[in-house]
């Protein structure tokens, strides 16, 4: 654990606290280099703009990614517990918005990758107070969570319709209506079964089209399953939870939320959370 310096925690303070006016300005400042750095890297892919610009592009680019650098050292030197935020949501996803453009060096292009940047907007909701919509992320959450079980056995059941159909559109069509293998086919089955309807493949025969017909509708069916499904589990969920009388809480170490009011120690990190 690094020693508490006064420039440290200063650093900690302009860092972490967006409730003070240096933290909010930092983090003011922070989100518009991340859109700005984004903006560069779409504009870069503008071949009327890429040509014209490069230079100016490439050296946009790197400067934004130095500091994007320097700002990660700094979290990793003035947070209680570096090793807590580097492995942390947000301590990973600073580290993948800075790899792009090392990666660069070794894969031209990759640096389009950039734009997983846009991960780091998130925090948006911590800079201008927007509690209420880290409670409703944490709730959907709880959601997805509780009907993991559910999801799973429908992508499953619908796995297992698409294998079935897939199989037999091979048998019933062949090669010659571009059913040139049991994966192809599957393929198709599940742009039919989705309501896509690429027309890059379709039935030719009579059987063909029975089944085609049959597996739309079978689509039209299963699309109000999921639905079905999370809107049951948010009911229940919305009943059965208490309501929290105060906003979703940020943890200083590792950024996490969704910490209950009366928490006094992050859920995912064991830090401390202000009181």
């Amino acid at each position: 654990m690094a020693a508490e310096t006064p420039l440290r925690k200063r650093l900690f303070v302009v860092i972490f606290k967006a409730d003070t006016p240096a933290g909010k300005a930092f983090d003011v400042g922070l989100l518009i280099a991340i859109l700005a750095s984004i903006l560069v890297v779409m504009l870069e892919t503008v071949p009327d703009l890429g040509l014209a610009y490069a230079t100016t592009f490439f050296v946009a680019e790197w400067i934004f990614t130095g500091l994007f650098t320097i700002e990660y050292v700094l979290r990793i030197a003035c947070v209680e517990r570096p090793k807590r935020y580097i492995f942390s949501f947000f301590g990973l996803v600073d580290l993948l918005a800075l790899l792009p453009t090392y990666l660069s060096l070794l894969i031209p292009g990759s640096q389009s990758l950039i734009a997983i940047r846009s991960l780091r907007l998130m925090r948006v909701f911590r800079v201008f107070k927007l509690g209420r919509y880290l409670k409703e992320a944490a709730f959907l959450r709880r959601i997805l969570r509780e009907s993991s079980a559910k999801i799973v056995v429908f992508l499953t059941a619908v796995l297992v319709i698409v294998s079935i159909v897939g199989a037999a559109m091979h048998l019933v069509e062949g090669p010659e209506h571009g059913f040139t293998s049991v994966p192809q086919s599957m393929y198709w089955a599940i742009v039919t079964m989705t309501t896509v309807g690429y027309g890059d493949i379709a039935p030719q025969t009579v059987l063909g089209k029975t089944i085609a017909s049959l597996l739309m509708v079978v689509g039209y069916s299963l699309i109000v399953v999921p639905t079905g499904i999370l809107s049951a589990s948010a009911a229940r969920t919305a009943y059965s939870a208490p309501e929290a009388s105060q906003p979703s809480r940020i943890c200083p170490v590792c950024e996490a939320d969704g910490h209950a009011p009366h928490a006094r120690h992050c859920h995912q990190c064991g830090g401390a959370l202000d009181v």
